[in-house]
């Protein structure tokens, strides 16, 4: 839809709810890039099986996106002893990850990210990452901005906009983190981890695409037998991704018929050229210290998805990742 219909949209629907600023530049700058797009992926890859698949995917999508760099992210839970920890986990999977695909030629450009979550909603978490994140940014502008595709706690990109406020004019930031609007509680693991990186994020007017968890992505699900049938056998990292699958489900649920959502995965489908996801317009939200949202009509606007087309993603996926 052209921005300026869709800003038109938008604000009629809030008539009475107040003055609304003039966002019509930022809904430009949250429509799909036309063309091939460059991108650095910000990615707890130890924590979950779906880090995986969204950094492969990424890698293999070469029709449309150019991968620049990859940011290890932290993350705290059983796997790992800390935040620090998880990090650095995560950065030595990202390395696993790109040997069993083949391209050595991207490990240089993996960085450590935080070793800590933000203290507050001022001080930034100082790491590689981070300051990549900033220097990199400074190649981009608002008409031909860098997107970046994070799928963990979003501490990364909130230490680099603190140090950096400018970079809100160069970067577009897609993000799964949060549940759905309507969803009873906002208790969801990449948010809740760093819930004032969240705020920045959500509340500086930097452009943002929001993919929920509970209520939203939790629905693009798929089974032991279906990644048996579709990736077993294709190349190493098939294989490896089936396996550890597997081995997750088991340990997650504990017997034979399973589904487990591979959440990341639509992150980084929503640059794709497919017909992935539905998505809209919306105030952005307030991620509150309580485990809830708060809403006000009055704040700029983010690009909102709130439907995956399950079947042709995962087609899309099987099939790149099978190269």
């Amino acid at each position: 839809m052209d921005p300026k219909k869709e800003w038109a949209m938008f604000t009629g629907s809030l008539s009475g709810a107040g003055r609304q600023p003039d966002h019509a530049a930022l809904v430009k700058r949250l429509t799909k890039p036309a063309g091939m797009a460059d991108v650095v992926l910000d990615t707890d890859t130890y924590n979950e099986i779906d880090d995986q698949f969204a950094l492969a995917y990424m890698m293999k999508s070469s029709e449309k996106l150019n991968p620049k760099a990859i940011y290890a992210a932290p993350f705290f839970n059983y796997k790992s002893s800390g935040p620090k920890d998880g990090m650095e986990k995560s950065y030595a999977e990202i390395l696993h990850v790109l040997t069993l695909m083949g391209r050595e030629d991207m490990k240089e450009n993996v960085y450590r990210g935080s070793e800590a979550f933000l203290r507050d909603e001022k001080t930034p978490v100082i790491s590689p990452a981070a300051e990549d994140l900033v220097r990199r940014s400074k190649d981009y502008t608002e008409e031909h901005p860098l997107y970046v595709v994070a799928i963990g706690a979003i501490t990364n990109i909130a230490s680099a906009i603190l140090q950096d406020p400018g970079i809100t004019e160069r970067i577009v930031v897609v993000w799964l983190g949060g549940h759905a609007v309507h969803w009873p509680n906002n208790k969801e693991f990449n948010l809740s981890h760093d819930i004032a990186a969240a705020r920045i994020v959500f509340g500086c007017g930097v452009p943002l695409v929001q993919l929920p968890c509970m209520g939203v992505v939790s629905a693009f699900t798929t089974s032991g037998p279906e990644l048996e049938h579709h990736l077993r056998g294709k190349n190493a990292l098939c294989d490896y991704l089936v396996d550890v699958t597997a081995q997750a489900a088991e340990e997650s649920y504990g017997r034979d018929v399973w589904t487990r959502p591979i959440w990341d995965v639509t992150a980084v489908a929503w640059l794709l050229d497919g017909d992935f996801e539905e998505d809209c317009l919306i105030a952005s939200p307030i991620p509150e210290y309580d485990d809830q949202w708060a809403f006000s009509a009055n704040r700029h606007l983010i690009r909102y998805v709130y439907h995956i087309h399950r079947d042709p993603l995962f087609e899309d996926l099987f099939k790149k990742l099978s190269m």
